[in-house]
């Protein structure tokens, strides 16, 4: 019952961004460590960074929730030109309304005998969410709502005393509705599929591998690989997305190291790439596909997305016997070009940099309570309106972020 609740709250919530596409972290360890932890067990969000990690995690179960607070707005400097063919927008700032969020998670997992385990989590994730009650094309309300959940199902195996493999099923289900684009019905591939059509879904699925490594008991090593998460089609926006409504989630390698330079001390570093370029919706660029092919071909317009990658600093110190302390920061790559923020005004990904802090409470045997807080630090970038005369009007996009995330942990 517990399961069945959080899959149905999941697919309610609206997603959020971070870094870029992705949450900074998930769960509250891992978000309390600015998504840091490839080489070093937590608990059993693992999944979703390293699935190797679960054999080191023991019978544990966590369940927790985030409260999550984005600002997001998009500024236009400067008078539309009115000459015929442009796309003015209305000179202004507006802001997004739809200010806060709870986003629950769930893990599990057992012991199958002493050198393998069977695990379980459920997360959200995604990237793209706005609200503008204006008309920022033409038409109002405008804005963009993606909301996605994954079921991680996972194995995980000791190959030797300190080396461990992991192997994660993806199952994901998603949710899309657009909202404003109207204006562009004349580039669509098909008018009908464009936008205004509430909610389409989809379903999909990828796998997810993983190593850890204790090399020394200074030293640990962590590496996962994420497939392309391949998605069914949103066909009542298959004239928006390119490739006929196509949405597919991107594939990423993480690689992660441990330094312990004793028992109640870790220092960890991740590095992860995210290609973005894998997917034609996200990837491809508003200009000049939007003037040689239709919004949903397969060269169709997209939201002109780059392949990022973010770097990830976390330190992990037991004060006392069930005690711990958490911190750390991140910075990722921005994904957006200045060239794109028409397009992006539905999807401001921008925020850069992340700080972060967390404390774990033990309250019993087998039992703890867990705090995480993020500060995603305002960003801006800004960039021409490809689609006006040269040099009339300039977009701003801006985005900054708060998250505070508490978690329950027993069994363990």
């Amino acid at each position: 019952m517990v399961l069945l609740t959080l899959m149905l709250i999941l697919v309610t919530w609206t997603s959020q961004a971070t870094n870029g596409y992705f949450a900074h972290g998930y769960g509250t360890f891992y978000k309390a460590l600015a998504g840091a932890g490839d080489a070093k067990p937590f608990n059993t969000l693992a999944p979703s960074t390293n699935p190797a990690a679960m054999v080191y995690v023991g019978k544990r179960y966590d369940l927790g929730v985030s409260m999550f607070t984005p600002d997001r707005q998009y500024t236009v400097t400067g008078n539309p030109s009115g000459f015929p063919g442009t796309f003015g927008l209305a000179p202004g700032t507006v802001e997004s309304g739809s200010p806060l969020f709870a986003i629950p998670g769930f893990g599990a997992n057992w012991m199958v005998g002493e050198t393998s385990s069977f695990g379980i989590a459920l997360y959200g994730n995604g990237g793209m969410n706005t609200d503008y009650d204006f008309r920022t094309f033409g038409f109002e309300p405008t804005g963009v709502n993606l909301s996605q959940m994954f079921i991680t199902p996972t194995y995980a195996v000791k190959l030797a005393d300190n080396h461990a493999v992991g192997f994660t099923g993806i199952l994901a289900y998603q949710m899309f509705e657009g909202k404003g684009f109207q204006a562009f019905s004349p580039f669509s591939s098909d008018p009908a599929n464009l936008t205004n059509n509430e909610s389409a879904s989809s379903f999909g699925g990828g796998v997810r591998v993983g190593y850890l490594g204790e090399l020394s008991p200074m030293f640990s090593l962590g590496a996962s690989w994420q497939s392309k998460v391949y998605m069914g089609k949103l066909k009542d926006y298959q004239g928006l997305f390119a490739e006929q409504g196509g949405f597919d989630i991107p594939m990423t390698w993480t690689l992660g190291m441990a330094i312990k330079p004793n028992e109640a001390l870790a220092i960890l570093f991740d590095l992860q790439r995210i290609h973005y370029s894998d997917v034609s919706s996200i990837a491809n660029p508003l200009l000049p596909n939007l003037a040689q092919s239709q919004l949903g071909n397969d060269d169709g317009s997209g939201f002109g997305w780059e392949d990022s990658t973010v770097y990830k600093f976390g330190v992990h110190f037991t004060s006392h016997p069930g005690l711990t302390w958490m911190g750390g920061y991140s910075y990722q790559g921005q994904p957006i070009p200045e060239s794109e923020v028409l397009f992006n005004i539905v999807a401001p990904g921008v925020v850069e940099q992340h700080l972060t802090f967390g404390v774990s409470k033990g309250i019993g045997e087998g039992r703890s309570i867990n705090f995480a807080m993020m500060r995603a630090f305002r960003k801006e970038i800004d960039g021409p309106n490809t689609l006006e005369a040269p040099g009339f009007q300039t977009i701003g996009l801006a985005m900054s972020e708060w998250e505070f995330d508490i978690s329950f942990s027993f069994g363990f």
